[in-house]
C-alpha cells in the first residue's frame, strides 16, 4: 500500500510539473507584441486586400476569363489562350477567395461578440462577392458548410442555384444590418468606412445576382427588385460611388501594373479592337496602346488562340498592348461600375421585372460607362446617337450583351459570367484552340479538392456533370 501511494504521489508531482512547464511554455511563447484577439479593422483590410488582388490578378483570373471572352490575348506561352489549362492552374483563385471567407467569418463573429452590426454587414457583402466569384467560375461550390470550416473540414458542395439563393439571403441581411447611424467601422479601403455607400454596394450586387439567375428563377428575380423597392433602398449612383480598391504605389500597386514591370506576354484581343473600331468607340485608345512600330491602323488586336510561332509572327511591335490606364500602378479594380448598375437595371426593365425605361436606362449606362474614362460630352453624344449602338428592344440581349461587354473590359470575371449569360456578343472559338471548336463555359476544380475533400467533389461532378470546362452551368441556360 505504501509503494502505491508514494507511485501515486510521483505521479501527481510529475502531471503537475508538465503542467506547470506548458503553462511557463506558452508565457515564454507569447509574442507580447501581438494581439491575442483579432482586430476587425485590420482583419476588414487584409480580407478586402488579399480578395480584390486575386480578383484582379492577371495569372489567375484575368488569365483566363479575359482571354474566353476574347478582351485580352497572348502573344507568347499561349497555351491558356488555346484553352489548354490543368486542374491546378485555379487552385490559388480558389484558396485565395476561400482564404479571404474564413477571415470575413471571423469579422461576422467578432461584430456579433461587439455588437457592432456594420462591420458585419460589411463582411457580408464582401462574402457574398467572393461566394459569386467562385460560384460563377466553378458551379457547385462548398457554401453553407463553408462558412463553418472549423466543423466542416471537408465541407459539401452546395448546388448553384442554392448558393445563388444563399447569398441573396446574406446580402438582405446584409442591408438590414448596415446602419449609417450605428457605430462606426474602420479598416475599409473600399468605401472609407462610409455605410451609406456600403449600403449601395449590397443593393447592387443583389441586383446583378438577381440578373443571373433570371433565365431559371424569373420570379425570385423580380421579388428581390421588389424588397429592394420596398426597402426603399437605393443602387450605386454616380460614377464617384464605383465600387472599387484604388491602388497605391510598390508594394501596393495594381497586380496588372506589377506584372508588367517585368512581362510582355499579352496583347488586345483582335475581336475587342475590331469591334471598337467598327463602332468609333471613344474608349479604344484608353483600352489599347497605339502599335510601337509604325502600323496602317495604329490599332492592332491579335487573334485569340494562335499557336506559338504564328502569334510571334504578328510581331511583339506591331500589335496594341492593354492600354495605360489599366497597367498604370494606381489603377482601381472595379468590383461593380455605375455603368454595370445601369445595363442591370435596363435589363430588369426590359424583363419586366420593374416599370423603368430600359432604353433610357441603356444610354445611360454607355454614357456612365464613357465618364468612367473621362471621354468628352460631345464624343459620348456623338457615340450614343450613332446608329449601331441604338438599343434594340426586341433584342435587349444583343445590344445590351455588346455594350456591357464593352464596359466591362478589364473585369474578366464579371465579362465572363454575362457573356455566357446572355449569349452577346456572339464569339468565334479560339483559333488552335483544342476543345473542338467550343469556348470553355467553366473553370475546372482545383486538384487538391480531388484529394482532400474527394467525396464531397466526386458528389458535386455527379449532379453538375463531367469536370470539364465545356459543361454547361446551372445559370447558363442556352
Amino acid at each position: 500500500m505504501k509503494l502505491k501511494y508514494a507511485s501515486l504521489i510521483f505521479f501527481s508531482i510529475f502531471l503537475f510539473s508538465i503542467t506547470s512547464c506548458k503553462k511557463e511554455l506558452v508565457k515564454i511563447n507569447k509574442n507580447p507584441n501581438a494581439a491575442e484577439i483579432a482586430q476587425p479593422n485590420y482583419l476588414l483590410t487584409a480580407a478586402t486586400k488579399s480578395a480584390v488582388d486575386e480578383y484582379w490578378s492577371i495569372t489567375r483570373t484575368t488569365n483566363p476569363s479575359s482571354l474566353f471572352v476574347q478582351q485580352w490575348a497572348m502573344i507568347q506561352y499561349t497555351d491558356p489562350d488555346r484553352y489548354i489549362f490543368t486542374n491546378n492552374d485555379f487552385q490559388e483563385f480558389w484558396t485565395a477567395q476561400y482564404s479571404s471567407i474564413v477571415n470575413l467569418d471571423e469579422i461576422i463573429k467578432l461584430a456579433d461578440a461587439q455588437q457592432n452590426a456594420n462591420y458585419k454587414g460589411v463582411a457580408l457583402v464582401l462574402r457574398s462577392w467572393a461566394f459569386s466569384l467562385l460560384t460563377d467560375a466553378f458551379g457547385n461550390i462548398p457554401y453553407s458548410q463553408a462558412i463553418q470550416i472549423d466543423k466542416y473540414l471537408t465541407p459539401a458542395y452546395d448546388a448553384q442555384k442554392d448558393v445563388y439563393e444563399g447569398i441573396l439571403n446574406d446580402l438582405k441581411n446584409a442591408q438590414a444590418a448596415l446602419d449609417p447611424n450605428g457605430k462606426a467601422i474602420a479598416g475599409d479601403i473600399i468605401y472609407n468606412n462610409n455605410i451609406s455607400l456600403w449600403k449601395k454596394f449590397a443593393n447592387s450586387l443583389r441586383l446583378r445576382i438577381a440578373l443571373r439567375i433570371s433565365d431559371r428563377e424569373p420570379e425570385i428575380s423580380k421579388q428581390v427588385l421588389a424588397d429592394i423597392q420596398n426597402e426603399g433602398g437605393s443602387f450605386i449612383s454616380s460614377n464617384s460611388e464605383i465600387a472599387q480598391l484604388v491602388y497605391l504605389n510598390s508594394p501596393n500597386q495594381n497586380p496588372i501594373s506589377n506584372y508588367f514591370d517585368t512581362r510582355d506576354d499579352y496583347r488586345i484581343s483582335k475581336t475587342i479592337v475590331d469591334k471598337l473600331i467598327q463602332l468609333n468607340d471613344p474608349r479604344l485608345p484608353i483600352y489599347a496602346n497605339k502599335t510601337a512600330a509604325a502600323t496602317p491602323q495604329e490599332y492592332v488586336g491579335l487573334p485569340n488562340g494562335l499557336l506559338v510561332g504564328d502569334a510571334s509572327n504578328y510581331g511583339f511591335s506591331k500589335t496594341s498592348k492593354p492600354g495605360d490606364y489599366f497597367t498604370n500602378p494606381h489603377a482601381p479594380a472595379v468590383i461593380i461600375s455605375y455603368a454595370e448598375v445601369l445595363f442591370d437595371r435596363a435589363e430588369a426593365a426590359a424583363r419586366g421585372f420593374t416599370n423603368e425605361n430600359a432604353g433610357d436606362l441603356y444610354k445611360q449606362a454607355i454614357l456612365a460607362s464613357l465618364g468612367q474614362y473621362n471621354i468628352s460630352n460631345a464624343d459620348a453624344t456623338t457615340y450614343v446617337n450613332s446608329p449601331d449602338v441604338q438599343y434594340d428592344a426586341a433584342n435587349f440581349k444583343k445590344s445590351i450583351g455588346i455594350q456591357k461587354w464593352i464596359a466591362l473590359f478589364g473585369q474578366g470575371l464579371e465579362a465572363y459570367a454575362e457573356w455566357r449569360r446572355l449569349d452577346y456578343p456572339q464569339l468565334q472559338p479560339a483559333v488552335a484552340g483544342v476543345l473542338n471548336g467550343q469556348i470553355p463555359l467553366r473553370f475546372i476544380y482545383p486538384g487538391t479538392e480531388q484529394s482532400l475533400n474527394r467525396k464531397s467533389y466526386q458528389l458535386a461532378v455527379a449532379d453538375q456533370g463531367p469536370d470539364l470546362l465545356t459543361t454547361r452551368l446551372w445559370f447558363d441556360v442556352k
